[in-house]
């Protein structure tokens, strides 16, 4: 979130996008476990609601809605699991309440993803637990368009 932060300006507001989705929260989770260098949930809620301001004053025109991060396990998260998945849930429940306070859309997409591995292999929708896969990316779209209203 920090760096997305730090990239606002240049990677959205200079774009003037009409249509803005925003889907972040693993890599401050995976950046702790790998390198102690991640945001915490309370900091990670707090620069999103920083974020989302300054985007609603700078582009109040652009329609904003938030995807929720998800992980399963996978390659990339095994080792690890527990960790991935207690600290994903938390990002994904701030995410939830940074679209509640801000009025915006919020595309649930962790349960999606739960449901569909409990029928098929993980990998077949996150290639590595995180990283979607072209049937992944496929299920998102279509909950991106539901969502959008097509």
């Amino acid at each position: 979130i920090s760096d997305l932060l730090a990239r606002m300006k240049c990677d959205m507001v200079n774009l003037q996008p009409d249509v803005m989705s925003i889907l972040i929260g693993v890599n401050d989770v995976w950046h702790e476990i790998n390198y102690e260098n991640g945001v915490n949930t309370e900091l990670f809620e707090e620069l999103y609601n920083i974020m989302i301001q300054e985007l609603k004053r700078e582009l109040p025109n652009t329609r904003l809605i938030i995807m929720e991060p998800f992980v399963l396990k996978g390659s990339a998260t095994e080792e690890n699991w527990e960790q991935f998945h207690t600290e994903v849930l938390a990002k994904a429940a701030a995410t939830r309440r940074v679209a509640e306070k801000n009025h915006l859309e919020f595309i649930p997409l962790q349960e999606k993803f739960d449901m569909l591995s409990k029928d098929m292999p993980t990998d077949i929708w996150l290639r590595d637990g995180v990283h979607p896969t072209l049937a992944g990316h496929e299920m998102i779209a279509k909950e991106w368009l539901k969502t959008f209203g097509m």
